[in-house]
Formats: structure tokens, C-alpha cells, sequence
């Protein structure tokens, strides 16, 4: 994972819950999912050329 090992993993992971507290952990998370799940679906219709065309008209 990137070259990093556990120990590296759980600071970084330590830091974030000191930077965002635990309260707002599931709603950064949240964000984060319907980001990246926008994000493949707007991969996914430029791979596909009907779904181009049918934007186009």
C-alpha cells in the first residue's frame, strides 16, 4: 500500500481523527464514497459511446 507499513498506516490514521474528531469520521467518509462513486460513474460513460451520443443530442 504505497510503501507504507501498518505502523505508518495507524499514524496517519491517528492524525486524522485528531484533525476531523470522531463525530465527523462517518461524514467525511460519506462525501468520500459519493465522490468517488460520481467519479467512476463519469468514467464509465465516457468509455461507453452510446452514452456520449445520447448527452450530445
Amino acid at each position: 500500500m504505497f510503501g507504507l507499513g501498518w505502523p505508518e498506516v495507524l499514524i496517519i490514521l491517528g492524525v486524522f481523527v485528531l484533525i476531523f474528531g470522531p463525530k465527523k469520521i462517518p461524514e467525511v467518509g460519506s462525501a468520500l464514497g459519493k465522490t468517488l462513486r460520481g467519479f467512476k460513474d463519469e468514467i464509465e460513460a465516457t468509455d461507453d459511446p452510446e452514452t456520449l451520443s445520447d448527452e450530445d443530442s
